[in-house]
């Protein structure tokens, strides 16, 4: 098995002790480990990678690793999912950040979760992304995303409005902060931190959620996925805020823009002894008292 491995730039030295168990447990199983490159210098002089291969990701994965090995929280997933693309090759995160709903693994349990990707014990778990359109191609190829897609006014700037159309049809001006338009998986990313549903994946869903909107009556609104979205934004600021999940772009004109379901999916990798459902509960606290504690 060629397993692929990629981490951000790690400012806690604590987490340099796990990340040599990751290697340690892979060469343990006799896997072909291959280092992304921006892993490999973070990790100078603290891990010693010079003897795995180097990813190249000028070129497709799908022929490189048959799984992709993330180190960190969720933001460090979904760095990889411009590299995946529609290649169809499974990722899975040890978390070493905090909530980590995308990033599962605990690094308590290294070694037990890296024996059961050798082993087959999981399952995949396919996830939907949105696409993101718009006249100046402000993402370029990089312009899907798993969690979500926003947009959003600046800090020092007035609010702003978004007019949003379903299929074509006028659905709503949103006076406020922002929208936000999540996938399932980002359901539980900055749409629930705004009061925005949690989506079950298999619901073949989206969500349009406001940001502070100025209008009380405004709420959360769950879409089908085959849904199209055009948002034509208006603003009084100097300009505003495009996300696609991590990237973002600050634009200073109104513009259209337009939100569908990509044509290809994201493969989780979940364990065998995990399920949406657990997730769900140990890290929303589902299920505790409080008053226990």
């Amino acid at each position: 098995m060629k397993i692929a491995v990629y981490g951000r730039q790690f400012n806690d030295p604590s987490v340099f002790p796990y990340i040599r168990q990751v290697f340690e447990s892979l060469l343990q199983h006799n896997v072909e480990i291959c280092i992304h490159p921006l892993l490999k210098e973070t990790l100078q002089g603290n891990v010693d990678t010079s003897a795995f291969d180097t990813l190249n990701c000028n070129a497709s994965i799908t022929n490189q690793v048959d799984v992709f090995l993330t180190l960190g929280g969720d933001g460090t997933l979904l760095d990889m999912v411009t590299v995946i693309r529609d290649s169809e090759v499974p990722v899975i995160g040890i978390n070493f950040g905090r909530l980590g709903f995308l990033a599962s693994i605990n690094k308590s349990d290294i070694a037990a979760a890296i024996h059961a990707v050798v082993n087959r014990e999981f399952t995949l778990d396919s996830r939907e992304l949105l696409v993101i359109e718009s006249e100046q191609h402000i993402f370029g190829e990089n312009n899907f995303a798993l969690n979500d897609v926003t947009i959003h006014k600046r800090d020092d700037s007035a609010m702003i409005t978004s007019h949003v159309a379903l299929n074509g049809e006028f659905l709503n001006s949103y006076w406020g902060d922002g929208i936000i338009i999540s996938t399932s998986t980002g359901s539980t990313a900055y749409s629930l931190s705004c009061n925005g549903p949690i989506i079950f994946p298999q619901s073949n869903s989206i969500a349009l959620t406001p940001v502070a909107p100025h209008n009380l009556n405004v709420r959360p609104i769950v879409l089908p996925d085959t849904s199209i979205l055009t948002v034509d934004v208006d603003y009084r600021g100097n300009n505003y805020i495009v996300s696609c999940d991590s990237r973002t772009v600050i634009v200073d004109k109104p513009m259209q823009f337009k939100v569908y379901k990509a044509g290809f999916k994201l493969n989780l990798l979940r364990l065998n002894n995990e399920s949406y459902l657990s997730t769900l509960r140990k890290k929303l606290l589902w299920g505790l008292d409080a008053r226990n504690y």
